[in-house]
């Protein structure tokens, strides 16, 4: 156990590594940096301003959104919901294996007193909408621009639509039986020793009782109508950073734009770096005719106003409550083991 831990530990940084640097390599490799950085300097900083203005509105929106998920199972102060958003998005940003998820959940449980698997269970519901509204957003600029996405892209859009709505109807059935589905993890931990099995039978009850949510349609639908303005300010933020660069993106074309970046974030990069660059500079060279230097200049701030203010936000949050980086990491395991509980 105490030597096949660190191993583990070793060859997920390594894979994490290659990843960042393929991706990086990629975005680099047929640009100019001297003229990336001569396209940097021209940039309307007005424009940029107000990008990072947008990024503290999508975080205001995302903790309401998140508020809302809580309610079924516990009142949760807006002020706490929104600082352990901010910490947790920093620590998706400077942790690896998007520990701020984890960590964000655990925190919240354990400042407002609601249980952390249930909470956790919230943090799942609400990628999965986050899902369902990019890929409905992604869709709705195609047939009003004009734009040919290519079969392979049309048919991961379906697919991924098809497979966030079957896991959402998944967690409605779970949702439903709590008990149930505790009773039947518990056989199939049969063959665990007893203590152990119970632990799981209880993990995964609790965990289908904080989706509760998933329950209640009205506070369901109050939860995906906030998804649509996080997303919307998402894509406001892209928008302003690639007028930024007079770069011919309108609106409705931060739609396709943003659903290129949703993939690119999804890589279990450090802030998604590598592929958040990369994708925005395909989605621009391949649908906007953008100049590559430019579009990756642009696709370099618009990284830095979409982690950057979080990231030093969430560090003050942190200074103030008294945690560091090297307490979240140890934190980690402990939120970890607290899911469990």
């Amino acid at each position: 156990m105490t030597t096949s831990s660190p191993s583990r530990a070793h060859w997920h940084t390594l894979i994490i590594f290659a990843a960042t640097a393929g991706l990086l390599w990629l975005f680099f490799r047929n640009i100019d940096i001297a003229e990336t950085w001569a396209a940097v300097t021209r940039a309307h900083l007005l424009m940029i301003v107000a990008a990072i203005g947008i990024t503290f509105v999508t975080y205001t929106l995302r903790a309401l959104r998140w508020q809302a998920l809580l309610k079924p199972i516990g009142h949760a102060r807006y002020g706490a919901v929104y600082r352990m958003t901010v910490i947790g998005f920093m620590g998706n940003f400077l942790l690896p294996a998007r520990a701020g998820e984890v960590l964000r959940a655990y925190l919240l449980a354990k400042r407002e007193g609601l249980g952390a698997p249930a909470t956790f269970a919230t943090v799942v519901v609400e990628r999965l909408l986050d899902t369902v509204t990019v890929l409905l957003l992604f869709a709705i600029p195609l047939p009003l621009l004009g734009i040919d996405v290519g079969r392979d892209t049309a048919v991961f859009g379906i697919v991924a639509g098809a497979g966030s709505l079957a896991a959402l109807a998944m967690l409605v059935l779970v949702a439903g039986h709590p008990e149930r589905l505790g009773r039947w993890a518990g056989k199939l931990s049969a063959w665990l020793p007893r203590r152990l099995a119970d632990v799981v039978s209880h993990l995964v009850q609790t965990f289908a009782e904080g989706l509760v949510i998933m329950r209640r349609p009205s506070q369901l639908a109050i939860a995906m109508l906030w998804s649509i303005p996080v997303w919307l300010s998402i894509s406001t933020g892209i928008w302003l950073t690639s007028l930024a660069f007079d770069l011919t993106l309108s609106f409705l074309g931060s739609f396709l734009v943003m659903g290129y970046l949703a993939v690119g974030v999804s890589v279990p990069t450090p802030g998604g770096a590598g592929g958040f660059h990369y994708l925005y500079l395909v989605a621009l060279t391949r649908f906007f005719g953008a100049d590559k230097e430019v579009a990756a200049a642009a696709a370099i701030i618009l990284h830095a106003v979409s982690f950057v203010p979080v990231t030093i936000q969430g560090l003050y949050f942190m200074w103030r409550d008294g945690l560091t980086l090297s307490g979240l990491k140890g934190m980690r395991a402990e939120a970890q083991a607290a899911e469990k509980l």
